[in-house]
């Protein structure tokens, strides 16, 4: 038989490895320190998926290629934003634009960007698109057939999640 005195000292020590827990992941909010790096590559691929599906809604006929150096780009980006709350568009803390970012990874060609940028470790596939398609300027850019190659990049922290996609149109040589 479990006593009065057994379940009180139960629960103070469930009560202490609670507030453990949350002093640990106080501490790792306010320090500024991501506290998980998830595997974010179904998501980063369901957003290409999805800007394909958006495309072919709006009449596009080509096909959406994942680009490596525009992912590259949209990387930077990403890791900038999560780590620069100031930051909440395409222009980076050293002012760097979509343009420069992705020539400097080495793509040539006309390139536009969404971000998206949620208070929360997580945002769905869903969620994202659904930001950007009642965002004008957004849908625009996801509905330009011109758009025939995409990179994107998501991170997480404690409580912020960002997602860049970088959009490219390539030069031919």
């Amino acid at each position: 038989m479990i006593t009065h005195h057994e379940v009180s000292l139960g629960r103070s020590r469930m009560l202490l490895a609670l507030t453990a827990v949350l002093v640990v992941l106080s501490a790792a909010a306010l320090s500024g320190i991501p506290a998980a790096h998830a595997d974010n590559k179904r998501l980063n691929e369901s957003v290409a998926v999805n800007v394909y599906t958006v495309q072919h809604q709006a009449g596009c006929t080509t096909d959406l290629k994942i680009n490596p150096q525009l992912r590259l780009a949209a990387q930077w980006h990403t890791d900038d934003v999560l780590n620069n709350r100031s930051l909440d568009g395409d222009i980076g803390s050293d002012g760097s634009t979509p343009g420069d970012r992705a020539t400097a990874a080495g793509f040539r060609g006309r390139v536009a960007e969404t971000v998206a940028i949620n208070p929360a470790i997580a945002i769905s596939g869903i969620e994202l698109i659904n930001q950007w398609y009642y965002n004008p300027a957004y849908l625009a850019i996801m509905q330009d057939c011109a758009n025939t190659e995409i990179g994107v990049w998501s991170e997480n922290s404690i409580d912020r999640t960002v997602v860049v996609a970088v959009y490219g149109n390539p030069t031919t040589p």
